[in-house]
C-alpha cells in the first residue's frame, strides 16, 4: 500500500517500484488522502478557465489514467486539499481541510483501508512530508497512526477486522547523492545538467536526509513511471524539468528508488534490496 497526499504524488514518488512489484504479481493499492482541489495548474498548456473551474473532476480523471498505466488499485479517502500556504507570516489553513483534522478523524479512513486491503508493506512520507507541505506532513502522521492502530482490535471500532502491516517505509526521493550521480553522468556524456540550479537552491534548505536502508532496482520501469506522471497533465509540463534527463542516463547513474525502513515487525538485514525482505520467509512459516 502506498499512501499519498494528492493525485500525482503516486507517480512522482515510488511509481517505478510499484510497477516492478505489480509485474512480479503483487497487489498494490494507492490511497490518495485528498482530491488535490487546491493544487495549482503547473502545466501552461492546461492553464485554461474550463480546467481551473473543474479542477477536482479533472484531477480525478488524471488519477484514473495514471492508475491504469501503473497497474495499481487506487482509492480516495475523501479529504479536502489544504493548499500550500505562502507569505510571511503564513496564513491560516482553510477551515475543514485535511491538515487541520483531528488525528483520529484523519486516520480512520486509512485504518479502514488497511483492514480491508490487508497490506504487508506500507509506503509513506517522512515526518517532514518529504517537503514541508501541510498535507504531506499530515500524511506521515496519519500513516504512522494507522500502521500502529490497524492491528489493535480495541482501536477504531467499526472499521473492519484488525490487520497488522509488517513494514513501514519512508520515501527517500531526493537524496543529494542521486543528483550528484546523475549530474556526473550527464557531464560524462557532454549533456546539459537541468538539475544545476535546483541543486544550488537545495544547498540552502535545512531538510533532513534520511538514511537509505532499501534500494529497489526498477530502472526498466522508469518509462512507465514517466507516462503515469504525464497523465497528471495539470501538474507537470511534459517539456519541463522532470523529463529533461534521458532515461538511459538515469538508469546508468541511479537505477533504484530508495527508502528508509521506519518500522519493521519482522527480522531483516540492512541494507535491503526488497521491500518484502523478511516478510516472504515469515509469511510462509
Amino acid at each position: 500500500m502506498a499512501v499519498h497526499a494528492h493525485p500525482d504524488d503516486e507517480s512522482s514518488k515510488g511509481a517505478a517500484t510499484m510497477v516492478r512489484y505489480v509485474s512480479e504479481g503483487a497487489e498494490v493499492l494507492v490511497v490518495t488522502l485528498t482530491g488535490g482541489e487546491r493544487g495549482s495548474i503547473l502545466n501552461p498548456a492546461m492553464d485554461r478557465p474550463e480546467i481551473s473551474e473543474n479542477i477536482a473532476e479533472v484531477r480525478r480523471k488524471e488519477m484514473a489514467e495514471a492508475r491504469q498505466i501503473l497497474g495499481v488499485h487506487q482509492e480516495f479517502s475523501g479529504f479536502i486539499d489544504s493548499g500550500l500556504p505562502e507569505g510571511d507570516p503564513l496564513p491560516p489553513l482553510p477551515e475543514g481541510c485535511f491538515a487541520v483534522q483531528p488525528l483520529e478523524v484523519a486516520s480512520e479512513p486509512l485504518v479502514r483501508s488497511i483492514r480491508s486491503f490487508r497490506p504487508h508493506v506500507v509506503l509513506t512520507y517522512d515526518d517532514n512530508g518529504g517537503y514541508p507541505h501541510p498535507d504531506h506532513i499530515m500524511t506521515n502522521r496519519v500513516s504512522v497512526e494507522a500502521f500502529d492502530a490497524a492491528g489493535d482490535p480495541e482501536r477504531y471500532p467499526g472499521t473492519g477486522d484488525p490487520w497488522q502491516p509488517l513494514k513501514l517505509y519512508y520515501h527517500v526521493s531526493f537524496p543529494k547523492a542521486r543528483f550528484e550521480a546523475i549530474s556526473a553522468e550527464l557531464e560524462r556524456r557532454g549533456l546539459d545538467n537541468p538539475y544545476k540550479e535546483w541543486m544550488a537552491r537545495a544547498e540552502d534548505r535545512d531538510w533532513r536526509e534520511w538514511e537509505i536502508t532499501t534500494r529497489i532496482e526498477c530502472g526498466e520501469h522508469f518509462e512507465t513511471r514517466d507516462r503515469a506522471l504525464k497523465a497528471h497533465a495539470t501538474q507537470v509540463d511534459p517539456n519541463g524539468f522532470w523529463f529533461a534527463v534521458p532515461l538511459d542516463a538515469q538508469r546508468a547513474a541511479w537505477p533504484t528508488e530508495d527508502y528508509h525502513l521506519a518500522r519493521s515487525l519482522v527480522d531483516t538485514e540492512l541494507p535491503e534490496t526488497d521491500l518484502f525482505a523478511g516478510i516472504r520467509t515469515s509469511v510462509r512459516t
